[in-house]
């Protein structure tokens, strides 16, 4: 049976890129029969790699069958996954977030979840010497997750570690990193091409907060004028969307990556509430800035008060 490789819904240039390399791995080293797959259309930016990189654009599936053997990457959230993942035979688990809980597996596996930036950085340690054996497209998809994941090493998420990998592999494969994470961020920024609805379910994450269940978006972006000129529009879509995917209220962070700071659209007294709560602002008017604030998983959900 083939072995599915996949990230989270919603997937982005590391839920994208880390499937095709793990793919890769067990494929050509391990000699088991696998495939990366989607959990939805990736963004832009990964788009851009797939492209960029010269592979096929793997199959967007939307649930697996009972007994299908996975290997879970980038997530071990359940409600980032296919309804039916604990029917499925999950036989590997790779993934840098916290642990959530809620996943069951037919038997002992092997879990590795680690404090770095990257899925693919945490992939490459687990090769050992058999990394040594990556294609250059294989690096270059390697590249790009971490380049990704840490903002051209401006997230806090960023370690000594995947700074170091990306160094190394942009050597091997004589690429300039600022001026590759120029192009990643690019692509990433180029969403006049989406709707409303779209953009807030584009990099998206569902968490219960104190009870409130909140679907919280973040949108990194260098041009980040393009997508606050659509607040009006963005802020009353949350409504329906929020409606649709059963939370109480959609959160919209969007990233300024070269400044440094994230702008928060407050449409409600609830957001307000939050923000004021979560993250010791004021906020006058529809929108506050918070300097310094550019990882979802270590300053902003960790802050997240109701």
């Amino acid at each position: 049976m083939t072995t599915l490789v996949f990230g989270h819904k919603s997937p982005d240039t590391d839920s994208t890129g880390s499937p095709i390399v793990w793919a890769w791995y067990l494929n050509e080293v391990k000699g088991i029969d696998a495939k990366p797959v989607l959990l939805g259309e990736p963004n832009t930016e990964a788009a851009f790699v797939i492209e960029k990189w010269g592979f096929a654009k793997p199959e967007i599936i939307s649930n697996v069958e009972a007994g299908q053997k996975v290997v879970i990457v980038d997530t071990n959230n359940p409600a980032e996954l296919p309804d039916a993942i604990n029917d499925a035979d999950i036989t590997a688990i790779i993934d840098h977030h916290k642990l959530v809980g809620g996943l069951e597996t037919k038997g002992p596996i092997d879990i590795t979840i680690r404090p770095l930036a990257c899925t693919a950085t945490i992939m490459y340690d687990l090769m050992g010497d058999d990394a040594d054996k990556m294609p250059d497209n294989i690096k270059g998809a390697m590249l790009s997750c971490i380049l990704s994941d840490t903002l051209e090493f401006r997230s806090p998420t960023t370690t000594d570690v995947d700074k170091a990998l990306a160094e190394k592999l942009a050597s091997e494969l004589n690429i300039n990193i600022s001026a590759y994470a120029s192009e990643l961020f690019e692509a990433k920024s180029d969403v006049s091409s989406f709707s409303d609805a779209e953009l807030l379910r584009m990099d998206s994450k569902e968490y219960n907060v104190d009870g409130t269940e909140l679907r919280v978006s973040v949108l990194e972006t260098t041009a980040p004028k393009i997508i606050l000129d659509r607040k009006a529009s963005l802020m009353a879509s949350m409504v329906d969307v929020a409606k649709e995917d059963g939370a109480d209220q959609v959160l919209l962070f969007v990233i300024d990556i070269l400044n440094e700071e994230a702008t928060l659209l407050v449409p409600n007294d609830l957001v307000k509430k939050i923000a004021e709560a979560s993250f010791d602002c004021t906020v006058e008017g529809d929108t506050v800035v918070l300097p310094g604030v550019m990882s979802r998983k270590k300053q902003i959900i960790p802050s997240l008060k109701v």
